[in-house]
């Protein structure tokens, strides 16, 4: 349906609007966010990506940046003609990445505490016997005898630390009963 005539409002100008800065901040909106935060803070928005990546020591393409070699054609030296290489003015950004790529990858994946309770109790029950494990009563899912033995390797292969000294302490009450 059409609006009714005399209806619409006529844009008027804001003069009390810096444009200037409104532009700006339209550009810094538009552009990625870039996600490391070691590049975000030395990331100088009045450069281009190339400028600020050859400052930071990083390439922007890196099949250029490691070029290979033709084998089809030996080239005379005197036609090579070297590139000047681009002075890196924030070495700190390269070395910040390189610190934390050296760093050991934290685990992110472990059991839950209800699994490790149920492999636990099993094992502290049963020992090694899968098929009486499969009839207890605590078995509430239902697992198979092999089931049960892949959840409690698991616990072995995530915590083998853990594991042994679960077994020692099984071994000490064995002994202390007898």
């Amino acid at each position: 349906m059409p609006k009714a005539k005399g209806k619409t409002r006529r844009q008027k100008f804001g003069y009390n609007v810096n444009r200037k800065r409104l532009n700006r901040n339209a550009r810094r909106k538009a552009a990625p966010r870039i996600e490391c935060s070691h590049i975000r803070h030395a990331w100088d928005h009045a450069k281009s990506v190339r400028q600020n990546l050859a400052e930071m020591g990083l390439a922007v393409d890196p099949n250029k940046a490691v070029p290979l070699r033709k084998r089809k054609v030996k080239v005379m030296e005197v036609d090579i003609e070297e590139r000047p290489k681009e002075l890196v003015r924030k070495p700190y950004v390269l070395n910040d990445l390189e610190a934390e790529a050296s760093l050991p990858e934290k685990k992110g994946n472990t059991l839950s505490r209800d699994l490790i309770d149920y492999v636990r109790y099993m094992v502290e029950n049963h020992g090694e016997d899968y098929k009486a494990m499969a009839r207890d009563e605590k078995n509430y899912y239902q697992d198979t005898p092999k089931q049960i033995r892949n959840k409690i390797n698991v616990y072995k292969r995530f915590y083998p630390a853990e594991w042994q000294d679960f077994l020692d302490s099984l071994q000490k009450n064995k002994m202390e009963v007898e």
